[in-house]
């Protein structure tokens, strides 16, 4: 359909592919140097940038990278930091960040369904102080994990 590209948009398209390549790049080696605080912290801060841009679609009513957007959260929340808790050993405070961690995803979900802005708002409102606590007990040296070292105590 589209057999020739333009010069502009040949650009454009690898332009764009270059700084899609290069972020990609820039976080797989920030993951993979990390240790599990940090990494930790990787997932806080994608949480908490995929909402702001949830929000921001969902003010301009781009349902689709609203949705795209309030998924990707809802995959951090839930498959990152929520799985990331030992529940066996990490006692009421595993438990309590795992009910947390379910409630906001909820709340996510009913945002996405609702167009509810505050909602998210909510959501933001209650993991940046979990942030905030997980920054305050950053290990004096973080070492660099391991792949077999992912699971955190809570």
């Amino acid at each position: 359909m589209y057999a020739t590209a333009t010069g502009s948009t040949a650009s454009m398209f690898s332009q764009r592919n270059m700084s899609n390549t290069y972020r990609r790049i820039d976080v797989e080696t920030g993951v993979n140097g990390a240790s599990p605080h940090q990494l930790t912290t990787l997932l806080f801060n994608g949480a908490l940038d995929s909402i702001a841009q949830a929000r921001g679609a969902m003010l301009n009513y781009q349902i689709e990278a609203k949705g795209v957007a309030i998924g990707k959260a809802i995959r951090i929340i839930d498959e990152g930091l929520k799985s990331s808790l030992n529940l066996a050993e990490g006692g009421e405070l595993a438990q309590r960040l795992s009910d947390l961690y379910a409630y906001i995803t909820t709340r996510l979900t009913q945002a996405n369904l609702r167009n509810d802005p505050a909602a998210l708002d909510e959501c933001v409102n209650l993991l940046k102080p979990v942030r905030e606590a997980w920054l305050q007990i950053a290990p004096t040296s973080d070492a660099p994990a391991s792949t077999a070292a992912m699971r955190i105590q809570a």
